[in-house]
């Protein structure tokens, strides 16, 4: 996918000299009484806008060569005009200097917080097992604000000892450090439990405790525990998350909907409702797509919200996992023609209880 970005940066590169040709052209029209010489200076000033600040010297350098060639084709020296002109170029040449060393040192500072940003990404949120003794998982997440790789979105698969696995996406309320604070705590606690404790309800409260302990008290999450046994079946516990969405094998889409709702994690001490549940059963070739709200609630420039159980079934009938869920973000993408409003976290497992398992033709 081509980035908007390269497109710009592209752009400001010519700019300067486009704009310079332009004064040049519009002189060589109206003749020498409209005195374009001081307009040279554009150059320089939108060379600040990309590049290193030795291109603005490049490119006030060309605005002085401009300015003397125009003299020599007009056929005549106007003192003032010209040094107005080479005032001109100066001057905007210094702010212009300044501008873009300034520019450049944001930028460096950018890319120092883009690059911790990634390692606290990974540190959070590693690989989950592609292979599991009953299925594959894919997962991806994908950011609102490329400058803010990490947020409150959070997944994570612990293959159980004796078959199966269990898994967690979920949203952390707020956003920034407080936001990472309270994601790894959940992570942490669901690492520690998950492989060990025999009730998936245990993982859960286990998750509440640890919110309880390490955070201010005042945040919430909402999330979805599932436990996938080796047989197919499938216990799920929804703690006020948009529910997972089963895809059949045959193509049909089915929302994993709890019997009852249920109220987030972090906020079971304020009421004695338990989470919301769900049984369901996969045979071979069945997956199950967790996500978290910036699916749900991604919407186009008209407000529509993406329409799930209309669009995910082109998307996830894609042989390889891995290529459904990009396919998936690609379809987001299109529909919102680029503009998301939260990030985007999704796991897909597709069952397959052996080795011998083959994909979807």
């Amino acid at each position: 996918m081509k980035n908007p970005g390269d497109e710009v940066a592209g752009l400001n590169r010519w700019l300067p000299w486009a704009a310079m040709g332009a004064v040049l052209l519009a002189d060589r029209i109206t003749g020498e009484d409209y005195g374009l010489m001081p307009v040279f200076a554009v150059g320089p000033a939108l060379a600040a806008a990309a590049g290193p600040s030795t291109r603005v010297v490049r490119v006030s350098a060309a605005a002085l060569l401009l300015c003397a060639a125009t003299v020599v084709f007009n056929g005549r020296i106007d003192p003032v005009g010209f040094s107005i002109a080479l005032v001109a170029v100066v001057v905007l040449t210094v702010a212009a200097w300044f501008v873009a060393t300034s520019r450049l040192r944001t930028e460096n500072e950018l890319t120092d917080v883009k690059a911790v940003a990634d390692a606290v990404q990974q540190v959070l949120l590693g690989p989950v097992p592609a292979r599991t003794s009953n299925g594959r998982l894919a997962v991806s997440y994908v950011s609102a604000v490329e400058s803010a790789r990490v947020g409150g979105d959070l997944y994570e698969a612990m293959p159980l000892p004796a078959g199966g696995v269990r898994i967690i996406v979920a949203d952390v309320q707020g956003k920034g450090l407080p936001a990472v604070r309270t994601t790894s705590v959940v992570l942490a606690a669901f690492r520690e439990s998950a492989p060990y404790v025999d009730r998936l309800a245990e993982v859960g409260r286990r998750i509440e405790r640890s919110l309880n302990w390490y955070t201010d008290g005042e945040r919430f999450v909402t999330a979805v525990l599932a436990e996938i046994a080796d047989d197919g079946s499938v216990d799920i516990l929804n703690y006020g998350h948009p529910s997972p969405v089963v895809h059949r094998g045959d193509g049909l889409l089915e929302p994993a909907d709890p019997e009852t709702p249920g109220p987030p994690l972090g906020l079971g001490s304020l009421t004695d409702v338990d989470p919301g549940h769900r049984q369901i059963s996969l045979v071979a070739d069945d997956r199950i797509l967790f996500h978290t709200d910036g699916l749900t609630e991604a919407r186009n420039s008209s407000g529509t919200f993406y329409p799930i159980l209309d669009r995910i079934g082109g998307p996830l009938s894609e042989p390889d996992p891995q290529n459904a869920l990009d396919r998936l973000h690609q379809d987001v993408a299109r529909f919102t023609e680029g503009l998301l409003n939260d990030d985007s976290a999704l796991l897909l497992f597709q069952y397959g209880p052996d080795d011998e398992h083959v994909p979807r033709s």
